[in-house]
């Protein structure tokens, strides 16, 4: 097997090839974990783990990601990605948590109990159309169902040509509906809250054994069982990224991809009479003209009404955190000036 070969297998594009100098020392090398200071990666035929120094943890690296290393190995540089899976990170006021990059398909993981949430899915497939990912749905525990019609027909009323399956996370047979998205070069990533059995959907792709753990009786929710995000081989040759399970996932910067998820509601809006037209109770409105008629369903306006706010409010925070962090290290700066020329003034 040739490097370029190898490279291709990892998931390699010419996008990547692209951002390589010609007669470059430095080796590509994609990221299949990532430690506290610390990253995994493979070569053409190897692996290493490398300490990230400052400069490389300021890169923002992420599982999937490609990166430029020297013979150390040391990170030299990540390479521009094709997407990125993101979230505002829990319990903060504007730091971005990254997710997974590079992602070719996302399955959507969903179960069919009362974990089933058809916002928490829109979400999903915002965070999939924002990160060029083709996503699919995946509804797990249809062996513990007398009938999933109901479930495929919710999810599959949410897009235009939306691929839903229901299977038995635990069947080989059933997840083989999932291995032509698993071929050789190509990246899946598995997104889902806890306990709706990616982690016994990764064990039956990949071969692997993951430790899983039971829902509770209670609520039907499960437990944290992922803690980390890595990338697993698969049988057919292609790579999976596995995620902690994430009941809260705040959406960033993706108003383009909701148009694209809400794509009905986005069309019906073009038509309004006024461009800034806020759907509520403007005249001309060709939204609440659809919704009057009973063409565009109520509680669906009201999602994406929902998660457009939280998209703008999440974006306006980071830019302003931004801006707050820029003007402190400019005063740090200039204070700093000061007290050495202060220092130097003194005889």
């Amino acid at each position: 097997m040739s490097a370029s070969d190898s490279l291709q297998n990892l998931g390699w594009r010419p996008f990547f090839q692209a951002q390589v100098e010609l007669n470059s020392d430095l080796r590509p090398a994609r990221v299949m974990n990532v430690h506290r200071g610390r990253i995994d990666v493979a070569f053409d035929g190897e692996n290493a783990a490398i300490d990230l120094s400052a400069k490389a943890a300021a890169m923002g690296i992420t599982v999937g990601d490609w990166v430029l290393v020297d013979d150390g190995p040391q990170v030299k540089k990540r390479l521009d990605r094709i997407g990125v899976f993101q979230r505002r990170a829990a319990g903060t006021a504007g730091d971005l948590q990254l997710i997974a990059a590079n992602v070719d398909t996302l399955f959507i993981v969903t179960s069919a109990n009362r974990d089933f949430n058809v916002a928490r899915l829109e979400r999903y497939l915002a965070i999939a159309h924002d990160a060029g990912a083709f996503p699919v749905v995946v509804i797990t525990k249809a062996d513990t169902v007398d009938s999933t019609d109901n479930y495929v027909a919710a999810a599959s009323g949410l897009s235009p040509g939306l691929l839903v399956e229901a299977l038995d996370a635990r069947s080989a047979e059933q997840v083989g509906v999932l291995r032509p998205w698993c071929a050789e070069g190509q990246t899946v990533a598995l997104l889902g809250s806890s306990g709706v059995g990616k982690s016994t959907l990764t064990n039956t792709l990949t071969g692997e054994h993951i430790e899983t753990q039971a829902v509770r009786e209670d609520d039907q929710r499960g437990r944290h069982t992922t803690t980390s995000r890595s990338m697993h081989p698969l049988p057919q040759g292609g790579w999976l990224i596995d995620t902690p399970g994430m009941r809260e996932l705040q959406l960033v910067d993706v108003g383009h991809a909701l148009d694209e998820v809400f794509s009905e509601v986005a069309a019906l809006a073009e038509q309004c009479r006024f461009s800034d037209c806020a759907h509520e109770a403007e005249p001309g409105c060709a939204v609440q003209a659809a919704v009057a008629d009973g063409s565009l369903d109520p509680d669906r306006l009201r999602r994406y009404r929902k998660l457009q706010a939280e998209d703008r409010r999440n974006s306006e925070s980071i830019v302003q955190r931004r801006s707050r962090d820029k003007d402190f290290g400019k005063m740090i700066k200039t204070v700093m000036a000061g007290k050495r020329q202060k220092k130097g003034g003194k005889h």
